[in-house]
């Protein structure tokens, strides 16, 4: 039995623990699997043991890429770090793609404090691996806290500027300012971590220090508080920058292994993308990175973080080079300065991000853990958004030569947008799609012109009729949900007909269906319907959509008139909108656009 320190080599922290914690997440599996007499503490982390107690750290936020951090850092040595006291079984297991588990460690030790396990991985040679542990009391005991590490000292020292872009969420920043000032306190990497908090609103009222600092700034956007963040960070010497959302509900932990990849890797290329977890179901991946090709994908949707075998496949499919058409959220986005050739386009929000991934040569990488909890996206989604995601789809194809598209390529896109919201009778949407194309076809000077969205955005809303959530009166019953349960042959048909749009007299027949916002993009549900009534996920607020042959003739036809446009304009659009794009994303541009909107010089 191994006794005490089983190492006193250096050690350099790599990935340090994350525990379940209150006010981000306290579900347990996508963290850890606990099993038998053991218990783990909310808000301090640790777990209690009695003898035969068991605890599994293969979830989510805990296993470690060995693969990753080999194709990213090279091969370097690698040790285990526990803390806590008590006679524990430890297993380190090295899992492989399609291969056998190997156990690489697997000895009976005594905990007195702090102990490094070395790790033999001279076997382990495959590109697809992960490491995790499984400790199993002998006697009553507690690990207090583990890490993944080595004895290598760092290649590089990055100097990580947070940027957070914020418009009137004061308590919300406050939060995460509050937090990011306790985290880096207690971190040894205080010296090398900073936050600029550009308030977008200018409406903040927080004292500046302990590495964190206010910068009021034009309302401009995403695109715009980002671009100032950047500028700062180049100006202030950083050798990265990390975008992340004022909310900022990941936990701090991520910064470290963030922080520490990039202070690893050999290619300064090197960029960290930070996943999104639904905070409706804080088990579940809304996306682990996301593809644009003729639209945006997100990747691994869905998987569910409580299921250890689907974790291992998504890690494993992670491993290695990103899929063409790969681009970062900014919710959570690492990357070094001196590579970013552009800065982000003016999209005000929207796109803003797509466009940045696409424009610059980033390596991009996800890491186990790093990611940030963010509300559905299916009660968030307005004509507003229609609009926003349709011209920046359309301007990548146009102004991005990798990603120059046909005008039929394009059609498939602008199709697609047409039935999602024809079908469901959302015509303020419709509306908003036409609108659109027409923005776009007056060109990239219209989005330097309208920078601050000041105008479209009360266009939009002033078009926003049927489509508005309204509270639900809380005196009267929550309307019961019926689904459309049409057969596939029906829903065949509805479809020709463009779910009764085209038939006579269709305002006269159908059913009045109730329908959850979560299911608005499920189209089968909502065939045969005359009017549908949709709820938020918290059915405290809804909206109903009725047929209108009026409004749909109106709009289709609106629509032909825009993709007959395109056609006409494409090869003249096209030669715009990539001779303008390096202007409209350079620091000149940026640097004049924020000084005269704040009243600089």
């Amino acid at each position: 039995m191994i006794q005490g320190p089983a190492s006193r080599t250096t050690f350099h922290v790599l990935q340090p623990a994350i525990w379940p914690e209150a006010g981000i997440s306290t579900e347990i599996m996508p963290y850890m699997t606990p099993r038998g007499p053991c218990v783990s503490s909310l808000g301090r982390g640790g777990v209690t043991f009695a003898p035969g107690g068991t605890l599994s750290v293969d979830g989510y936020f805990n296993l470690f890429n060995l693969g990753k951090w080999r194709d990213c850092c090279g091969d370097i040595p690698l040790s285990l770090r526990l803390r806590g006291e008590g006679r524990l079984h430890v297993t380190v297991w090295l899992a492989r793609h399609d291969k056998s588990w190997d156990r690489i460690l697997s000895e009976p030790v005594t905990l007195l404090g702090e102990m490094t396990l070395p790790l033999d991985l001279s076997e382990a040679q495959a590109p697809q691996m992960v490491l995790f542990f499984e400790i199993t009391a002998l006697s009553d005991g507690k690990l207090e806290d583990f890490a993944w590490g080595t004895p290598l000292p760092p290649r590089q020292l990055p100097e990580l500027m947070l940027s957070v872009t914020t418009f009137r969420r004061e308590a919300e920043v406050a939060d995460t300012v509050a937090r990011f000032r306790r985290f880096r306190a207690a971190s040894p990497l205080r010296d090398h971590l900073r936050m600029l908090v550009v308030d977008n609103g200018q409406s903040l009222a927080l004292e500046p220090g302990d590495g964190v600092s206010f910068l009021p700034n034009a309302n401009l956007g995403g695109a715009g508080g980002f671009s100032r963040g950047l500028l700062e960070a180049r100006a202030s010497g950083a050798t990265h920058c990390l975008f992340m959302d004022d909310d900022a509900s990941v936990h701090m932990e991520a910064i470290t292994r963030t922080w520490t990849l990039l202070a690893y890797a050999t290619d300064p290329r090197t960029a960290v993308a930070g996943a999104m977890i639904n905070a409706d179901h804080r088990w579940q991946i809304w996306e682990n990175g996301a593809v644009f090709n003729g639209g945006c994908r997100p990747l691994f949707h869905g998987t569910d973080l409580r299921d250890r075998e689907k974790v291992f496949r998504m890690e494993f499919d992670t491993t290695g080079p990103m899929p063409e058409g790969h681009y970062a959220g900014w919710w959570y986005f690492a990357f070094p300065v001196d590579q970013a050739r552009h800065m982000p386009f003016p999209f005000f929000v929207r796109g803003d991000d797509v466009s940045f991934s696409l424009a610059n040569d980033f390596r991009c990488v996800s890491l186990p853990g790093v990611a940030s909890f963010q509300e559905s996206f299916t009660d968030k989604a307005a004509p507003l958004t229609w609009y926003l995601d349709l011209r920046s789809h359309l301007a990548h194809h146009l102004s991005l030569p990798h990603k120059q598209a046909s005008w039929g390529r394009m059609m498939r896109m602008v199709v697609n947008f047409y039935l999602r919201t024809v079908l469901r009778f959302h015509y303020d949407s419709l509306s908003a799609v036409n609108l659109a194309i027409e923005d776009v076809l007056r060109g990239p000077q219209f989005f330097d012109a309208h920078a601050d969205m000041a105008t479209r955005r009360q266009d939009l809303k002033a078009m926003t009729v049927t489509e508005a959530w309204q509270k639900l009166d809380p005196q009267k019953p929550v309307p019961t949900i019926r689904h459309g349960k049409l057969s596939r042959w029906q829903r065949a048909l509805l479809l020709l007909t463009l779910n009764g749009h085209l038939l006579p007299l269709a305002t006269r027949f159908g059913s009045d269906l109730v329908i959850e916002a979560a299911h608005r993009e499920n189209h089968r549900e909502i065939y045969g319907a005359r009017q549908i009534t949709y709820l938020n996920a918290a059915r405290t607020s809804g909206y109903t959509v009725t047929r209108d042959r009026r409004r749909f003739w109106r709009e289709s036809l609106r629509l032909a008139r825009n993709c007959l446009a395109l056609r006409r304009q494409l090869p003249q659009l096209r030669a715009e909108w990539q001779g303008t794009y390096a202007g409209l994303t350079s620091e000149e541009f940026w640097k004049a656009k924020l000084a005269v909107a704040t009243g600089g010089t």
